[in-house]
């Protein structure tokens, strides 16, 4: 007979997500004795606390709202951010494109907000961040604990990373800066052999001169994508693309570090 693990109650210090009738979303964190308050009503916390994910409340003018755990994209398109974070449809696919796995040893420089940085840490890499900012820094370090906790393998330096990277070996450098062409030097240097370079650029001139830096360097295999997503209205017999998308957001290049082919 096959034991169901035990359903793991909403605690205090938790953020959680409020959906009301019109399908409006509210990140909220949990502090006991609290109430959270919105035109639709006023929920307290403390009927929330110690109860399961997945069922109605009511507030305080009668109105439902779904109680649910947030996923990741709910958390990066609704936390806290000093920076414009990485929409979650590239978030993704920066995933895939850079072959992020556990134990993988990853530099990321830009860290903005920290969108990418929980992306990365939860699939499993060790990462650590280059950033000049300090307010980005805090503000990054901040959602990651809140989304994943304190014990997990990142930390963030302020420092500049056109002016070298002192790690060596890396698996993955990925970029999320105006002017990455100024890193291809130094991310020559600092990724292993068959290590993947990604960028996230939101001009194709940008794009252009980052792909001739890594021409210049000798990186090998570089492609360039950009992920559009369209959502669907389905509705009994009506049927059709929902009249707004997220396309173009940014682009993505990719390219490993290989060894330059011989003159012939």
């Amino acid at each position: 007979m096959t034991t169901l693990p035990p359903v793991k109650p909403i605690l205090a210090g938790e953020r959680i997500l409020l959906v009301d009738s019109k399908d409006r979303h509210y990140l909220v964190t949990m502090v006991p004795g609290t109430s959270f308050h919105t035109h639709a009503g006023i929920v307290a916390h403390d009927d929330i606390i110690g109860f399961d994910e997945g069922r109605m409340i009511k507030g305080s003018t009668d109105r439902s709202f779904l109680i649910l755990r947030p996923t990741l994209a709910d958390v990066v398109v609704k936390m806290p951010r000093g920076a414009q974070v990485i929409y979650p449809k590239d978030l993704g696919a920066i995933l895939i494109a850079a072959d992020i796995g556990p134990g993988m040893r990853v530099l990321e420089a830009g860290v903005g907000s920290g969108a990418l940085s929980m992306t990365l840490v939860r699939a499993g890499a060790s990462v650590i961040g280059y950033e000049i900012r300090e307010d980005f820094a805090e503000r990054a370090t901040e959602n990651v604990h809140a989304m994943l906790g304190t014990d997990v393998d990142y930390r963030i330096e302020i420092r500049d990373v056109t002016e070298g990277i002192e790690e060596v070996a890396l698996d993955r450098i990925i970029l999320d800066m105006p002017e990455p062409w100024n890193v291809v030097e130094h991310a020559h240097t600092a990724l292993r052999p068959g290590g993947i370079f990604l960028s996230y650029l939101p001009t194709i001139n940008q794009t252009a001169q980052l792909r001739g830096a890594l021409n210049r360097y000798g990186f090998g295999l570089a492609e360039t994508v950009e992920i559009l997503r369209r959502s669907w209205h389905i509705e009994d017999r009506s049927v059709r693309p929902d009249h707004r998308m997220v396309a173009h957001t940014g682009f993505l290049t990719t390219a490993r570090r290989v060894e330059k082919p011989e003159a012939s």
